[in-house]
């Protein structure tokens, strides 16, 4: 699994350079029906390889997922050129008034926003909350500064320039970073505020998650957030954070998951952003997949919805939250899978009910999928 998920970043890396969309079901143009989507990077690698293992098993289906940003995907699913549409912020206000019907939030993981770095043989790094904020206003430029130096005194920093990289599309992934250094630095918050797109103060742009990645991974002295997978597998080193409790912690399954233990909405529009529980890492957040709540539109039919839904009860299955844990993205809790289920069944055709598919999402706990 880990191999495949090398070779597979990789060549998304290079897509990257592109418009980041992929075909997972291949160059297969026997099959009769097609689910398409756009949005998140962030869960890119997950849903590459739940949608595959679920393709293999309906031989006349072929799920494409492109991979051009939460902004981009919350777009496509408003001008309707996809079935859904994936995103690592949930809609605002204003963006739900902007959507051409009702639409109902589906979360499919648990992730982490890590940040990653190449910097000669350290590797080990303690980073706050404040001096990540300090970095990308510009107001630390050196990573021997003597702030980033008093948070790491086992570690000789160099005398070397940081080179902040961000993203450059409308992305999730900014969205989570910007709104947990709202909460941890005030500066941040006047100067910088959280959003999908910002106007940066300091660093270099990239596209999407691996764009991020493959220029930390080529720079010396680079530091970018990304999704925890992406820098698990091209084995990028990443900065402890100090969460709310005063402890440093990695993002692993167990911090990741400990973010979670919260009371949920009903849509599930929920942050886990800077979480009270000791144990969790604090930038760690759900991610969604978007779909209209009344299927019937721009010509669809009630078996379009009908497989749609089955998608959806797959990915939520303890089979699909399993392959989510190996590859270390935390699966859900099981309130989140509860509230998912019933969100799934307001999915209508024309008002009336769509058929609930050949899966349904078994309430595991997190120790359950993960063990297992």
């Amino acid at each position: 699994m880990r191999h495949f998920l090398q070779c597979f970043l990789l060549s998304v890396l290079v897509l990257s350079c592109s418009n980041g969309s992929f075909d997972a079901g291949g160059n297969n143009t026997s099959t009769s029906t097609s689910i398409s989507g756009a949005g998140a990077t962030f869960p890119y690698p997950y849903y590459n390889i739940v949608f595959r293992d679920y393709m293999r098993q309906h031989d006349n289906l072929t799920v494409n997922y492109g991979a051009i940003g939460s902004g981009g995907g919350i777009r496509s699913l408003r001008d309707r050129s996809v079935d859904f549409g994936a995103s690592d912020a949930f809609l605002n206000e204003k963006e739900i008034a902007s959507m051409n019907g009702e639409v109902i939030h589906i979360a499919t993981c648990l992730g982490g926003v890590v940040m990653a770095y190449t910097l000669g043989d350290v590797d080990s790094l303690r980073l706050t909350g404040p001096l990540i904020a300090d970095i990308y206003l510009g107001k630390i430029r050196k990573w021997n500064d003597p702030r980033l130096a008093a948070e790491n005194p086992t570690v000789k920093l160099p005398d070397l320039d940081i080179t902040p990289v961000y993203r450059s599309d409308g992305s999730g992934t900014t969205y989570n970073f910007s709104e947990y250094l709202c909460v941890v630095s005030p500066e941040w918050k006047q100067i910088m505020g959280k959003g999908k797109a910002l106007k940066w103060e300091a660093g270099i742009a990239a596209k999407g998650n691996p764009g991020v990645a493959g220029i930390v991974q080529q720079t010396e002295g680079a530091i970018g957030y990304i999704g925890s997978e992406y820098a698990l597998t091209l084995k990028l080193p990443t900065a402890k954070l100090k969460n709310r409790a005063g402890r440093y912690v990695d993002a692993t399954l167990e911090t990741i998951s400990a973010a979670a233990n919260v009371d949920l909405p009903d849509d599930m529009r929920a942050t886990i952003t800077d979480s009270d529980d000791p144990g969790a890492y604090p930038m760690s957040l759900f991610t969604w997949i978007l779909v209209y709540k009344d299927q019937q539109y721009d010509g669809r039919s009630a078996q379009d919805a009908a497989e749609l839904v089955d998608l959806l009860h797959y990915v939520i299955s303890s089979k699909g939250q399993k392959v989510a844990a190996q590859i270390n993205y935390a699966p859900l809790p099981p309130q989140a899978l509860e509230k998912n289920r019933k969100l799934i069944g307001e999915i209508n055709f024309g008002g009336e009910a769509v058929a609930s598919g050949s899966y349904s999402a078994v309430a595991d706990s997190v120790e359950t999928v993960l063990n297992d």
